[in-house]
């Protein structure tokens, strides 16, 4: 499976999520944190959801995690509709988040929780990139 055959659609993006986008562009996970606690935050947004603090600041996150949950989805909906089996999965990012994303190019009867996965930006257009992921193999490691 490859991350071609999956819908790439354009994000929504509004003045909170506008610098995570535009590194997606350019190949980068960018993640907010709270300045006054240090969490790390997703969704993306100018607050942090664990403390209430309104400051944040912007660092690039490795783009590595595991797999924490996937499901291999068989009848899409929407923009995915017509596509063919595709894997939807939390990854949990090294710098603590998990995020819901897809896992490309690989055999989803091979995938396993815990699993090592390496992010991939997937171009939706001008303004940004897809965060996806695929497994990381013993002599891919980033």
């Amino acid at each position: 499976m490859s991350g071609v055959e999956l819908p790439v659609p354009a994000p929504a993006i509004t003045p909170d999520t506008k610098p995570f986008w535009d590194a997606t562009k350019a190949g980068k996970l960018m993640l907010p944190r709270c300045l006054k606690c240090g969490f790390v935050i997703w969704y993306p947004r100018q607050f942090c959801p664990e403390c209430g603090h309104d400051a944040v600041e912007w660092f690039e996150a490795s783009g590595r995690g595991s797999i924490y949950s996937f499901t291999s989805v068989r009848r899409g909906e929407g923009a995915y509709r017509e596509t063919p089996l595709y894997v939807l999965a939390f990854v949990e990012l090294e710098e603590g988040p998990r995020v819901l994303t897809n896992i490309i190019d690989c055999d989803p009867a091979q995938l396993q929780m815990g699993q090592p996965v390496s992010a991939v930006f997937c171009d939706a257009g001008d303004e940004a990139a897809l965060l996806r992921f695929r497994p990381l193999t013993t002599d891919k490691q980033p």
